[in-house]
């Protein structure tokens, strides 16, 4: 055995010992909250920021004002009074009168991310002490709140937040959805696993109560982050409040893009994570088996050995991704499309390795410098 196959063969065995503790992570998840109180139904004011709209948008919206819960507030934030989204959340407020909803409509920016302006716009007329926060293309079932809800009984719990499944058209965003159900989710699971909770959050819900969210200096702690979802759930662990991941798996509803576009987005949101976790982003490198197993079959010249190796490795992860996309999340691209997981980790891989380098992103149409914190700086506009 030649000295570069021995790490490739390590990188390998820490792969498949990674699935197989993904393949335990989400049969433990699987198990739904036993003490849930069905009489636990707090006031909730749900927090929407929106800039844009598409076909989807109003589907995407009316569904969190079909909710069987008694007592809740909807409050939309816009910054543009003639943003296409307002006519939809028009809309929205006239096909639901019996709804407390709200749409505000202010330019005031404390940050660098608009999106977290728009919430703190909107929160200035929240009334109630619980907040959800769900981003505008998230869709949900009639018992969605009923169910965030339930871990709040625990006063020691902060912020919960939920997993989601893609609904996807186009090969380009079917590639992403398997990424998200079948790679980027079983990292999840198994650090909730492992550490018996998580420390950060999604933008696919994040409920906040709002003490908590105030103890950690409101809105303004998290204006320049591009991660505003990552820091709702950090801070609050920092500050000693635990961080739940629900059993409730929303929707997200991802719109047709280009290719160039997804790896945009994927290159951003790489470049944030190293920031923000430069370890953890480091030791994602134990977790490409298939990359690591391709690697060793061609530098052993397509040994045996190798190929049974590369056999292993990529069976165990495809089990996984059927355990986790298929069975726990139910998505649907992990249905139909579960044979392209390699090819996804292999494109993954790429990304993580491009990653690296550059501190440049591409954002909302504007070139952004991301700090070693993971903030938003401006760049000028090249004359």
């Amino acid at each position: 055995m030649r000295i570069v196959e021995v790490p490739l063969l390590v990188l390998c065995f820490s792969s498949v010992l990674f699935y197989c503790y993904g393949i335990y992570a989400a049969c433990v998840f699987n198990k739904r909250w036993q003490d849930s109180n069905d009489n636990f139904l707090p006031a909730i004011t749900i927090l929407k920021p929106i800039c844009g709209s598409d076909s989807e948008t109003y589907t995407n919206l009316a569904s969190f004002c079909q909710q069987d819960y008694p007592n809740y507030e909807i409050i939309f934030g816009v910054r543009d009074s003639l943003d296409s989204a307002v006519d939809v959340i028009k809309q929205i407020i006239n096909d639901f009168p019996q709804l407390d909803i709200q749409l505000v409509v202010n330019e005031c920016v404390i940050g660098t991310n608009l999106k977290v302006s728009n919430l703190a716009n909107a929160f200035a007329k929240a009334r109630y002490d619980i907040l959800l926060l769900a981003d505008s293309d998230i869709r949900v079932g009639r018992d969605y709140l009923q169910r965030v809800i339930q871990p709040l009984q625990d006063e020691n719990v902060g912020v919960v937040t939920c997993l989601y499944r893609s609904l996807a058209e186009g090969w380009v965003t079917n590639l992403e959805a398997i990424g998200t159900a079948c790679d980027f989710h079983a990292g999840v699971l198994v650090s909730n696993q492992l550490e018996g909770r998580i420390k950060y959050a999604f933008g696919s819900t994040i409920l906040i109560r709002k003490k908590v969210l105030e103890h950690i200096g409101g809105f303004e702690a998290i204006a320049d982050y591009l991660a505003d979802d990552f820091q709702l759930g950090y801070l609050p662990a920092q500050a000693g409040y635990k961080v739940v991941l629900s059993d409730y798996i929303v929707e997200h509803v991802l719109s047709c893009d280009t290719l160039a576009n997804a790896i945009k987005q994927q290159t951003r949101w790489a470049r944030c994570v190293r920031v923000s976790r430069p370890w953890g982003y480091f030791g994602l490198i134990f977790t490409y088996g298939v990359v690591s197993s391709l690697l060793l079959l061609i530098f052993s010249h397509a040994s045996i050995f190798a190929w049974k190796i590369l056999c292993i490795t990529w069976v165990v992860r495809l089990l996984m991704a059927w355990v986790i996309g298929v069975q726990a999340l139910k998505d649907l691209a992990a249905q139909k499309y579960l044979l392209l997981v390699p090819l996804r980790d292999i494109i993954t891989f790429v990304v993580w390795c491009y990653g690296f380098f550059g501190n440049i992103i591409d954002w909302r149409g504007q070139r952004m410098l991301l700090t070693k914190e993971g903030k938003l700086v401006a760049i000028a506009n090249e004359k």
